[in-house]
Order: structure tokens, then sequence, then C-alpha cells
């Protein structure tokens, strides 16, 4: 297991963390306990999660994915271990927390913050996100800003106030923003600097071989802004492993829960998922570990976020290979075929 700095914050973060949203929904608690277990012992050391999992995101499971969490967080040495949680916002409607829907605001992150400590039986967060923005963007598989959406949002100003004072507090080390454009960065860090506020440590965005939309804009800015990428979805709802390439019908998340999956019903997905896993046949690879590997080998994800329902996903999933040239040049012809197909 490789390590990298998060930005420029002091957090050196394993290449791969663990993904936490199937707990308390697909993986019971001692299935939970597994995963973690085996993943530490391979080296990861970054845990993220959310204050809406597991997900679907509903009523009667909000939290449990932090209770699991918490409950195999308290008897490991704290300091060995990095935990990544998200703060939910007005956009997604869930009516449930907090009385929402829970605007970003000083009232809601700062009791989100209480809720997720406790259920995590920690006193600090390591990485605190915002799961996405307060303000009106389309996300999920939706690509064109629509203006007519437009609605009362919390300024950031007032985000990054209350986050900076959860820092002061020790609460919380560092922070970071999560589903976000390249808009919203630039404006996190303006106000930041403005204001001599908390700086942003990260961002997570999906990243896949089917969504490679970050290199767009955001990469750039990453990258001269010294902003670690979390990569989540690295397989795409589970496409890029080729089992729904072999069997449409076969068990996962996109035959469980397939309105979830609603973003990758496009033209050209099916075809770039036959060619991906046709590359990876030719050169001895699963189409899973084609898919990781990629992500692995590119030098602005900080860390790539892999989930798992089983052990034999999970230790598919921290086992990535270094990919030669020729085969980063097959990736790249594909990509060129059929460009972003599932944004």
């Amino acid at each position: 297991m490789r390590y990298r700095q998060l930005g420029e914050s002091d957090l050196k973060v394993s290449e791969i963390a663990l993904g936490t949203m199937t707990f308390g929904e697909q993986n019971s608690l001692a299935e939970a306990c597994a995963q973690l277990d085996y993943a530490v012992a391979q080296g990861v050391n970054l845990i993220d999660t959310a204050e809406m999992y597991p997900v679907p995101g509903k009523a009667e499971t909000q939290g449990r994915t932090e209770e699991y969490v918490g409950h195999w967080l308290r008897k490991q040495q704290r300091d060995k271990v990095l935990i990544a949680t998200k703060v939910a916002g007005p956009s997604r409607g869930f009516t449930w927390i907090r009385g929402g829907p829970p605007a970003l605001d000083r009232a809601n992150i700062t009791q989100a913050v209480e809720n997720s400590l406790k259920r995590l039986q920690t006193d600090y967060i390591d990485l605190y996100q915002l799961h996405w923005p307060d303000r009106n963007v389309p996300m999920f598989g939706k690509i064109n800003f629509d203006p007519a959406q437009e609605k009362p949002t919390v300024a950031v100003e007032e985000q990054l106030s209350v986050l900076t004072e959860l820092v002061q507090s020790g609460k919380v080390r560092h922070i970071g923003v999560s589903n976000e454009t390249a808009w919203g960065l630039a404006e996190f860090i303006k106000v930041s600097e403005r204001m001599g506020l908390q700086r942003i440590a990260s961002i997570q965005n999906p990243y896949n071989l089917l969504n490679r939309a970050f290199e767009l804009g955001l990469h750039e800015m990453c990258f001269r802004e010294k902003i670690g990428l979390l990569a989540y979805s690295p397989l795409a709802f589970g496409l890029l492993s080729g089992k729904y390439f072999k069997d449409a019908c076969a068990p996962g998340r996109m035959t469980l829960y397939p309105a979830f999956g609603q973003r990758y019903h496009k033209p050209n997905v099916g075809a770039a998922v036959a060619e991906y896993a046709h590359l990876a046949e030719v050169h001895g690879l699963s189409p899973a570990v084609l898919a990781l590997s990629f992500i692995r080998s590119r030098e602005f994800v900080s860390s790539t976020i892999v989930g798992a329902t089983s052990m034999a996903q999970l230790e598919e999933n921290l086992h990535p290979v270094e990919l030669g040239p020729e085969l980063l040049k097959g990736i790249e012809a594909i990509h060129m075929k059929y460009f972003n197909p599932a944004p």
C-alpha cells in the first residue's frame, strides 16, 4: 500500500480507502467489522462514511453506517485510523435528517457533527466533508445546469465559518467538499483566502473509466490549488466489474436498486464496458482490477474509495496492479471512442 498527502493537509492517506455505504443495508455489523479489519490489515488507513448512510437513504436506517464504524473504531488505536464523514445538505430532500431538508447552515452543520461524533464514538473527525452543494447544481448523472432551479442557499461564508470553528475546537481536523463543481471549488478557495478561514483539503467526486469529467477543469484546479481528489464510484456502480456485461440480471446494486443506476442507462455505456472488459481479458486482468488500477495510476488521485458487499470483492479491490504503456494506450483509445459515456 502506498500513501499520499491529502492536499495541503497533514493527512497521509492510503491510496485505497474503504467506503462503507453498504454497512447497515447490504452488510451486517459482523460483516462490516470483518471488512474493516481486513482493509486495515492490508494497509488501508482511510475509512469513508456519511451521516446519511447506508444507501439507499431512508429514515429507519439513517446513521446506522456510522454506528457500525463507531462500534469497530472504539476497539482500535484511534491515531492509526483516519475517519472521513459527511454532512447531508438539502439537495436530496432527506426530510428525516435533523427535521430537514437540512440546509448547510450553522445550526445544521453543528448538530450534524455532534451526531456523527456520538455515532462514531470518537472525539474528533479527521476529514469532515459537505456531502453535496447547498446550491442548485447538476448531480448524479445530470449534466446541464438549469438556472430555473435556483433557490435560496446558505452562503459559502457561513458554511466555511462554522467549519473553521469546528477545526479550531478540535472536533474536526480538516475539511473537504464532495460532488462539487469547478465554480464551487473556486468559491470555497476565494472565500477562505479573503476571510482567513479554513481551507478545504479535498474534493470527493466520481471518477471512473465511464466518467472522467473530473479531467475537464477540476484536474487543473486541484493541481494548482493543491487539493486532493478522493475518487468515488471507481467501478461505476459495479458495471466496470464486468458482471452485468455477462449477465444483466446478476445480483448487485444495479439489480437491487435500479433507480440508482439510471445515470448509467445511456448510449455507449454498454459498448464501452464491453471493450474495457475485453482489453482486461487480453492483458490477463479482471475488468475490476483494470478499472481500479487505472485510477491508481492517475497522479491527481489521492485515494480511491472502494466498497464491497463480500470479502471476495474486497480482496480483489484492494490489490490493483501497475499498468504498462501499452495497456494505458489501449484505455485511452477506448476513451476517445466512447468519450465519458456516463458523466
